[in-house]
């Protein structure tokens, strides 16, 4: 058994030095210690040997095991080594040729123009606001003077979830969630996606983009709401903008406008993109709603406020010369890479 021992351990020095791969190494280390290896054969015979021969054949045995497993292990940091090696060979990198340069994102049209509406108002005193686009009746209805019941549901084509849970139909929802936790002074915007069941067309969508402003404080009058806007209108666009307040009701603002810019394509002579009118509608506005005032704690002896609320992207269309809203979304870089 001792011949066989040393045989195996002879065996297993030549095996190593010619093995190649780590596949070729696996190969070795079952063919000489696996279930039925030659090194375990030899082991199963050692029931018949006799008491004084077994602890020598036994210690040789452990040398024979640890010599084959300690080749292994070093001819496997070997080959290992070698493959490293080769593998760092061929992907050499060439520091000296010239390298591409990544593709650079852009700003969307709609996120240049809103921050520059931000700036504009940041400028004037104003503050941030956010509400959830996902919002309760009570906010985006009735906290704005609108019950179940009022006419004006009817004309907003409202994403319902369930009875009490909306897509919200305007931003003017975070104005009541500002003023329910914010008390007087109060100026802010509250900019943010909104959804109604809109026809597509040059100028509409059912998913688009509100900036809501309220200002709540002692004295505030219509003139002040005229005044704002007016800078706005003229920071944005130039000294040439010309604005119309028209007459309008809303349920949340007494009294309440429409305000109109002029056409950025006809100049205000009349175009198929605003329907032949000159002006093109751009916000509703209003002082706000005493009811509104009082829903949310606000002294109305005291305090007075305007709101107003406009579409980010008819301001895009006129700041930016674009006279179909639907190619803001339809992700066609050869329009988007223009800005």
């Amino acid at each position: 058994m001792k011949e066989q021992l040393l045989a195996t351990k002879e065996k297993a020095k030549e095996a190593l030095a010619g093995a190649g791969s780590l596949a070729e190494l696996e190969d070795i280390r079952i063919a000489l210690l696996g279930k039925k290896g030659e090194l375990t054969a030899v082991l199963r015979g050692m029931g018949a040997l006799s008491a004084e021969e077994r602890p020598v054949i036994g210690q040789l045995a452990n040398e024979v095991r640890s010599f084959i497993e300690g080749g292994i292990e070093e001819k496997k940091a070997s080959l290992a080594s070698a493959a490293r090696e080769a593998k760092l060979k061929e992907e050499r990198l060439d520091v000296t040729m010239k390298g591409r340069m990544p593709v650079l994102g852009k700003k969307h049209p709609l996120n240049i123009v809103l921050d520059e509406v931000k700036d504009i108002f940041v400028g004037m005193g104003f503050s941030i606001a956010e509400g959830p686009e996902v919002e309760y009746d009570y906010y985006n209805f009735e906290a704005l003077n609108i019950p179940k019941d009022h006419p004006a549901r009817d004309t907003q084509d409202t994403f319902y979830i369930n009875d009490n849970v909306v897509l919200r139909s305007q931003t003017s929802s975070v104005q009541i969630r500002v003023m329910e936790n914010q008390k007087p002074p109060i100026r802010v915007i509250a900019p943010g996606r909104v959804y109604r069941s809109d026809a597509v067309d040059a100028t509409h969508s059912p998913v688009f983009h509100q900036i809501e402003g309220l200002v709540v404080d002692k004295g505030i009058t219509m003139g002040d709401l005229k005044g704002t806007l007016e800078t706005f209108m003229k920071t944005l666009y130039g000294n040439d903008a010309v604005l119309r307040f028209r007459p309008h009701h809303f349920p949340f603002t007494e009294p309440s406008a429409e305000v109109d810019v002029s056409c950025f394509v006809c100049g205000g002579k009349g175009c198929r993109v605003c329907k032949g009118e000159g002006f093109i509608e751009l916000l509703g506005a209003g002082m706000v709603h005493p009811k509104v005032l009082e829903r949310c704690g606000i002294d109305t002896s005291v305090y007075s406020g305007f709101a107003f609320g406009l579409g980010l992207e008819r301001i895009v269309m006129r700041r930016m010369n674009i006279d179909d809203m639907r190619l803001l979304y339809e992700n066609d870089l050869r329009f988007l890479n223009q800005f």
